[in-house]
């Protein structure tokens, strides 16, 4: 999935206020204008986690793709 590459994902998450959960990363990308392969990235992760960086966030995001 080289669209949705860790940059590009974090472009479209910047500003968010960490620790953040699933629902507060997709609205946050949704405003930054995030496109449909990095929202439904971030509709993969799992719903009871809470990611305390960028780090953390793309490190999941790993494990998924």
């Amino acid at each position: 999935m080289a669209k949705a590459n860790p940059v590009e994902m974090q472009k479209h998450l910047k500003g968010v206020d960490y620790p953040a959960g699933k629902k507060d990363l997709i609205k946050h990308a949704k405003k930054q204008g995030a496109d449909k392969e990095i929202i439904s990235l971030l509709e993969k992760l799992p719903d009871d986690e809470e990611f305390n960086s960028p780090a953390d966030l793309n490190k999941t995001i790993g494990e998924i793709i």
